[in-house]
């Protein structure tokens, strides 16, 4: 059925459609995705595949767009602005590390499309609920946003990575372990695995910004709360 779909019929070339596009760049994945990679997938030219996108940018933000809309931020509206905050840090964290590749997706321009914009707009929902403004709710879950993809990011590099990162790390550490100003402090650091260690910090920076960004605040009191810090006022 495959190569039959392949073939072309009265030496027509094939016909494709958007979603036929979106489904052969989600087989790919975000890693490998390529104009010439969808097209060899679904039998047909790169010059065919611009008739539905613009380009590389344009592919990309099909396939992506359609990953994220697989994303339901879940709100428990038990919790209170810090505890949804991380909460919503720690799930885009996770759905990113799911999806190979999204990471440089969302790094390169968050929200791109709709399915970002969606995710947005349930938030500043989630954040109304909390007694936010719409201007401070995008401001708050922006910053969190940035420092869950972040650690993200730092994670999908390393997992990429992983054989070269773990002979290397085994030698930082063990340089660690036998250095005279650091040895000793090392090993009485804890055994914090990945996930605690992102939710920790994430945490610890997630309460700070709340701090500064209270309910009621608007985006412009907000940065000046954040500027008079800065002076150490």
């Amino acid at each position: 059925m495959r190569k039959a779909e392949m073939t072309r019929i009265g030496g027509r070339p094939r016909q494709i459609e958007t979603a036929d596009i979106v489904r052969a760049g989600r087989e790919l994945g975000l890693v490998q995705l390529s104009l010439s990679g969808v097209a060899a997938r679904l039998g047909v030219s790169s010059t065919a595949l611009y008739r539905h996108v613009d380009g590389r940018w344009g592919l990309e933000s099909l396939v992506g767009e359609s990953i994220l809309s697989d994303l339901v931020l879940v709100d428990d509206t038990t919790q209170n602005t810090t505890q949804h905050l991380l909460s919503m840090g720690l799930q885009l964290r996770s759905f990113i590390l799911e999806h190979p590749g999204l990471t440089a997706y969302v790094q390169t321009l968050f929200p791109r499309g709709e399915s970002g914009r969606r995710l947005l707009a349930s938030e500043v929902t989630a954040l109304g609920r909390r007694g936010y403004s719409a201007d401070a709710a995008i401001a708050l879950v922006s910053a969190v946003a940035s420092i869950s993809i972040g650690y993200a990011a730092a994670e999908d590099t390393q997992r990429q990575r992983a054989e070269e990162r773990a002979a290397r790390e085994r030698d930082a550490i063990n340089a660690i372990r036998t250095d005279p100003r650091l040895g000793e402090a090392h090993h009485a650091l804890p055994d914090v695995g990945a996930d605690e260690y992102v939710r920790l910090w994430l945490g610890a920076a997630v309460r700070a910004f709340v701090e500064m960004a209270p309910p009621g605040r608007s985006a412009a009191q907000i940065r000046a709360a954040l500027e008079a810090a800065g002076k150490g006022q």
